[in-house]
């Protein structure tokens, strides 16, 4: 497994300012038809700008979530930031430092690709490319897609240099790019099959860990967790958010030098039900 020490020259984990502002539809149309005009040039097809706004921005979600992770041109990028920077904006930048903290822990219910943190975590898949189904509503792809095509180029660089899938219970980081967070912890859980095993919970209480020592080595001082594994992957959300409280708290307990705080992010109401309680009661 490829160490921090030795991807981290690799792709860019540099923090430059970032100016966002909220763009009206029609530059939006504008920038989409320049958008869509590259990525159908890649397609071998032709360009057609008759459709509305709405339509051309699911044609490039698509596209972009079917793409392989090959250069583009800083034309696009400055294109496509421009776009994301403004839709971040659009739904709403939620600062974490405002929230109530409790022993450096607190709860929320929302969008993570919304937070303005220090990192959120992804649950991704072993390729660490983001999801290639298109519109699909996983937390992978939802992150990739909004944050941009730079963190599959960034994935795809550290997975050339590790050589092999990403082991569960492992983690690396990119940066955030369009989203307010500045950096992406990405990590793979455990894959559920007949029955939750003891190894299981293993390598789930090892991606929040993972996460956790990860975030401390770049000096991060807040992480948000989305509810990982328990979507497609199958971990059942109770014994999922026992998992992570569990781990979180100890490892705050063992390194309280580090100042970190930790947001668990949920999106469910059921997923916030269960970390009320779990919380209560560990």
């Amino acid at each position: 497994m490829l160490a921090l020490e030795q991807y981290k020259d690799i792709i860019d984990l540099s923090c430059p300012p970032r100016h966002a502002e909220i763009i009206g539809e029609e530059e939006k149309s504008a920038i989409c038809d320049e958008l869509l005009a590259f990525l159908l040039e890649e397609r071998n097809r032709i360009a057609a700008f008759s459709y509305p706004y709405q339509t051309k921005r699911e044609l490039i979600w698509g596209y972009l979530n079917e793409r392989p992770p090959a250069p583009v041109s800083d034309r696009f990028l400055e294109l496509q930031d421009r776009l994301f920077l403004s839709e971040s904006e659009e739904r709403g930048v939620v600062d974490a430092d405002a929230f109530s903290y409790e022993e450096g822990l607190a709860l929320w219910q929302g969008d993570i690709t919304r937070l303005k943190i220090d990192a959120v975590v992804n649950a991704a898949n072993s390729s660490l490319l983001g999801c290639f189904i298109p519109h699909h509503k996983c937390i992978d792809n939802v992150i990739h897609s909004r944050a941009g095509v730079q963190v599959r180029l960034d994935c795809s660089k550290i997975m050339g240099a590790q050589g092999e899938v990403e082991p569960p219970g492992c983690a690396k980081i990119t940066r955030a790019y369009n989203l307010p967070s500045k950096y992406i912890l990405h990590t793979v859980g455990p894959m559920v099959g007949l029955g939750v095993t003891e190894e299981d919970g293993r390598v789930l209480r090892g991606c929040y860990l993972s996460c956790l020592n990860l975030a401390e080595q770049m000096g991060l001082k807040n992480v948000a967790f989305c509810c990982i594994s328990t979507g497609v992957f199958g971990y059942p959300n109770y014994e999922a958010a026992a998992i992570a409280v569990g781990a979180v708290k100890n490892w705050l307990l063992e390194h309280r030098e580090a100042g970190m705080r930790v947001v668990f992010d949920v999106y469910l109401d059921k997923d916030l039900a269960i970390y009320k309680d779990v919380l209560k009661n560990t």
